[in-house]
């Protein structure tokens, strides 16, 4: 997609209920609701387009505080990560139907199938990865039949029979549905159904490779969808600030590890955390300013790569990957307070300044 395109760039911010991270033990109530609001607001006032609601076994239900952010903001959107197979399509279709009513069309979905055998059996879940990703499909199938049929519908699959389903209540306007996963599998649900398909943040090489594959998928039904890359960026007031800043990061990272009693990092069953160590064995730093050494770290548990520069260097490699067809940032940081207002300060002005000033060269060109 040409640099031109008045496709608009959108970032995501990512929203927990409590403080933790790699570097952090968590802190608080596992719901702490001063710290919730002051984070969601923290996104808006940066001028972040929506936050992440995230997604595991033992989490508090993403949807309800999805709920909470909405009530304590004005206008930013809110993408919640459902794992597909636990709710019925057609609740899951009305329920967040119901909350875009509610909040004016402010609600998108990051369907998730689960990558780890482990955490979905503690809620019970036995099938495996690509039965799951084919009752995502169907999921998803009945889920927009849900949001836009006008009469009544049957569905027959092998994980879902519905007769006569109907929703009264609708999306706004549309639910965007974001969708990750690299395995094969996963790549026949991303081209049938991503609004937008996610990637984590990986060489270019990769992200370019990975964009042709889900485009070609897409292609069969006719679809188009936009792109988006995670990613943990680490900034400072120079270069060599912000690479200490990374290093701290990581032995931040390993002290938090040997305090829990964590050994090495098994092996992930998901492709794209494979995907991920894949990049980090080819080295520590890689392209301009991509850092892999805290994946490796972790055992590329979730988005764990970072872009590490002064908030402009970030910028020209964030362009760098608009540049191969991503439209839609998640970024998030490892001190997840004082970095949402660091990007809202730094990191989005000069993207966009960045992007703006590029886009006049080539049209005076």
């Amino acid at each position: 997609m040409s640099l031109l395109s008045p496709e608009p760039t959108e970032f995501i911010g990512f929203v927990a209920p409590r403080e933790v991270s790699e570097t952090r033990e968590p802190r608080g109530p596992v719901i702490d609701r001063n710290y919730l609001h002051l984070l969601a607001r923290a996104h808006e006032w940066g001028g972040f387009d929506r936050v992440l609601v995230a997604s595991y076994s033992t989490a508090p239900d993403p949807l309800l505080i999805a709920t909470e952010i909405a009530a304590v903001t004005e206008r930013i959107g809110l993408m919640i990560a459902h794992r597909t197979g636990f709710v019925a399509p057609t609740i899951a279709a009305r329920q967040l139907a119901t909350l875009d009513q509610l909040t004016g069309g402010r609600v998108a979905v990051h369907a998730i199938s689960g990558g780890d055998d482990r955490d979905l059996a503690k809620d019970g879940d036995k099938l495996t990865k690509d039965e799951r990703y084919a009752r995502t499909q169907e999921f998803l199938d009945i889920v927009r039949l849900s949001w836009t049929s006008e009469t009544p519908f049957d569905y027959a699959g092998a994980h879902y029979r519905v007769e006569g389903g109907f929703s009264e209540v609708r999306p706004v306007t549309q639910i965007p549905v974001y969708f990750g996963g690299a395995s094969p599998a996963a790549l026949t649900v991303a081209g049938r159904h991503a609004d937008t398909y996610a990637l984590w943040g990986e060489t270019y090489e990769q992200v370019r490779e990975l964009i042709a594959r889900v485009r070609i998928e897409a292609v069969r039904h006719e679809r188009s969808p936009r792109f988006s890359l995670s990613v943990r960026p680490i900034l400072a007031e120079t270069e060599a600030q912000a690479w200490a800043r990374a290093e701290d990061i990581l032995a931040r990272t390993r002290a938090v590890r040997a305090a829990r009693g964590l050994g090495p990092a098994a092996t992930p069953q998901n492709v794209g955390s494979q995907r991920l160590l894949a990049a980090a064995a080819a080295g520590p730093r890689l392209d301009k300013r991509l850092y892999t050494a805290i994946a490796a770290e972790t055992g590329a548990a979730g988005s764990s790569t970072a872009l590490v520069g002064t908030p402009e260097q970030v910028a020209d490699a964030l362009l760098d990957y608009h540049d191969l067809g991503v439209r839609t940032f998640l970024i998030r940081g490892f001190d997840p307070l004082e970095d949402a207002l660091q990007y809202g300060r730094a990191l989005l002005p000069a993207f966009r300044d960045l992007l703006a000033r590029r886009r006049a060269t080539a049209e005076a060109a």
